[in-house]
C-alpha cells in the first residue's frame, strides 16, 4: 500500500467562507474554522472511495499505520489539549485524558482484524464467512468530547478497511482539525478527511449516495433525521442519541463513602456526557444526607476557564446549551422545585451555570424526563424499591443506569432489572476499550466498542467450495 506522505491538509482557497469559534470560557470568538459548502462534498467522497481501493486491500498496512497515528497523536498531545480546552472548555487535564483515550482507540483497533468463520451446517459443502469493508463512512461527531469520540468512529471504520469523512461540531471544530493534519501524516491521503462546517453541511453528508456508513453521535431528534436522510442510499446507520441515566441507591450505601464519585459521575465535563448520572433516585431515609453532601461539594468545587490549572469545573460549550439549561431548572424551580446548591448562572464572562442540585423536583418535569446535559441534578426521594426501578426506567432513554449499595449480589440484582445498554455497581459511566457500547429505546441504534465496533464496520462475505476430492 502507498504510503506517501500528504500535505498536512487542504488550505480552502483565499476568500473562502469561514465561520468564528467561541471560548466558553470568555463568551468571545478567538479564532476561525472553514465554513465547507455542501457542494464540496462530491469531490471530498470521491476521494475517499478512490482512497478506500486501495485501504481495503492490505491489514497489515493499516494495522502499523494505526499504530503510527496513535504514535503521532502522543507527541502532538500538548497542542491537542490546550486546542480542546480552548474551544470546548473542559480543565486542561481532562482535554489530556481525552488525547490518551484517542491514542489508545487506534492503538487498541490496530490490534483488531476480523476472523474468517467456518460453517459447519452437515452439508458436504465447505462454507467460510469472510469479511469485507463498506466503503467510505460518514462520521458525525458532537461538542462534548471532540477527539475520543471522533476515533470511537473512525479508529473501527479505518481498522476494518473503510475510509472515514469526519465532520465535528461548528462549536468545536479546531482541535478536530488539529488531528486531522496529525493523522495526515501518518496516514495515506484521503483515508481520512475532516471537513467543517455549519448546516447544511452535516445533513448533506449524511445523505451523500458515496456514503455506505453513517455513525453519529447526538440528540435524539437529529439522530431522527440522520436515520431518515441515509435511508436514501441504505446507508447503514449507528446513532448514539444520548442519555437520561439513572442511579439508584439503596438503603444500605455508605453515603459519605460513595459522595466523591457519585458527584463526578454526575458533574463530570460539566454534566456534559452522554452517559452521565442525570437523575439520582436516594431511599427517603438517606434523602437528606445525600443531597447535604452532594451540595456541599457542589459548592466548594473550583469552577473557572479550563486553562487555569486550579479549575475542576469548567463553562457550558456554548451559549444555546447554556440557555437550555437554564430553561430546565427555571421551569423545575417555578415548579415547586429548589436549589440545594446553585440553580442560576454565574455572573461575568462566559457559559458558566452554578453546579446545582435540585431537590423537591416534580417526578414529571422535563429536568428529570429529558437530558438535561448540564451541570444540574435533580435528586428525588423513593419509598419502595419497585417504586425507584420503575421510575429508573421510565423514561424514553435507556443508555446507562447505576445501582449503589453495600449488598454487591443485592445491588446487582436490581441492576438486572434496568432497562439499557449498560449498568454499573457502586459506579458509574467506566467503559474499557474491549467491551460494547449501546443503547435501547431513544438512546440509540448499533453498537460501539471493542470487537462489536470493528464488525459494525464490516459485512459478511460468504464463500461456498465443494469438499476437497
Amino acid at each position: 500500500m502507498p504510503t506517501t506522505k500528504p500535505e498536512p491538509e487542504r488550505v480552502p482557497a483565499p476568500g473562502a467562507a469561514r465561520f468564528p469559534v467561541v471560548d466558553p470560557a470568555t463568551g468571545e470568538a478567538f479564532d476561525e474554522a472553514p465554513d465547507q459548502q455542501p457542494d464540496e462534498l462530491d469531490a471530498v467522497v470521491g476521494r475517499a472511495r478512490r482512497a478506500w481501493r486501495v485501504w481495503r486491500a492490505d491489514p497489515a498496512a493499516r494495522s502499523t499505520a494505526l499504530r503510527a497515528a496513535a504514535d503521532a497523536v502522543e507527541a502532538a498531545g500538548e497542542d491537542l489539549a490546550r486546542s480542546l480546552t480552548r474551544e470546548q472548555g473542559k480543565p486542561l487535564a481532562e482535554s489530556y485524558a481525552e488525547v490518551a483515550r484517542t491514542a489508545a482507540r487506534l492503538r487498541y483497533f490496530a490490534g483488531l482484524a476480523p476472523r474468517t468463520r467456518p460453517i459447519d451446517d452437515g452439508r458436504p459443502v465447505r462454507s467460510e464467512v469472510r469479511w469485507r469493508s463498506l466503503g467510505p463512512v460518514a462520521a458525525i461527531v458532537p461538542w462534548n468530547f471532540p477527539l475520543q469520540l471522533a476515533a470511537a468512529k473512525f479508529a473501527p471504520a479505518l481498522a476494518a478497511g473503510n475510509t472515514v469523512v469526519l465532520k465535528p461540531s461548528p462549536f468545536t471544530p479546531l482541535a478536530t482539525r488539529m488531528l486531522g493534519s496529525v493523522l495526515a501524516a501518518v496516514l495515506p491521503e484521503d483515508v481520512l478527511t475532516v471537513v467543517t462546517g455549519r448546516e447544511p453541511l452535516g445533513a448533506r453528508l449524511v445523505s451523500h449516495p458515496g456514503i455506505r456508513h453513517v455513525t453519529f453521535t447526538g440528540s435524539v431528534s437529529t439522530g431522527r433525521a440522520v436515520a431518515r436522510a441515509a435511508a436514501d442510499s441504505l446507508a447503514r446507520v449507528t446513532l448514539e442519541l444520548g442519555g437520561n441515566d439513572a442511579a439508584v441507591l439503596l438503603d444500605d450505601v455508605d453515603v459519605e463513602r460513595i459522595a466523591d464519585r457519585l458527584f463526578w459521575a454526575a458533574f463530570r465535563n460539566c454534566g456534559q456526557v452522554c452517559m452521565a448520572v442525570k437523575r439520582l433516585y436516594v431511599p427517603v431515609r438517606l434523602h437528606a444526607d445525600v443531597v447535604e453532601a452532594l451540595a456541599q461539594r457542589a459548592k466548594t468545587v473550583a469552577v473557572g476557564p479550563g486553562l487555569d490549572p486550579a479549575t475542576e469545573l469548567g463553562p457550558v460549550n456554548n451559549a444555546p446549551q447554556l440557555a437550555r439549561v437554564e430553561e430546565l431548572t427555571r421551569r423545575a424551580l417555578a415548579d415547586g422545585a429548589r436549589a440545594a446548591a446553585g440553580g442560576h448562572r454565574q455572573d461575568g464572562p462566559g457559559y458558566f451555570f452554578a453546579p446545582t442540585v435540585l431537590v423537591d423536583v416534580p417526578p414529571d418535569s422535563p429536568v428529570v424526563t429529558g437530558e438535561q446535559f448540564g451541570p444540574v441534578l435533580p435528586v428525588l426521594p423513593y419509598r419502595s424499591l419497585d417504586e425507584a426501578v420503575t421510575a429508573a426506567n421510565g423514561t424514553g432513554f435507556g443508555l446507562g443506569g447505576s445501582v449503589w449499595g453495600t449488598d454487591l449480589d443485592r445491588a446487582g440484582a436490581v441492576a438486572e432489572r434496568l432497562d439499557c445498554g449498560t449498568a454499573w455497581v457502586n459506579h458509574h459511566a467506566e467503559l474499557s476499550l474491549a467491551q460494547p457500547f449501546a443503547g435501547v429505546k431513544d438512546s440509540g441504534v448499533g453498537v460501539a466498542g471493542g470487537p462489536w465496533g470493528l464488525y459494525g464496520n464490516l459485512r459478511p462475505f460468504v464463500v461456498h467450495r465443494p469438499p476437497e476430492a
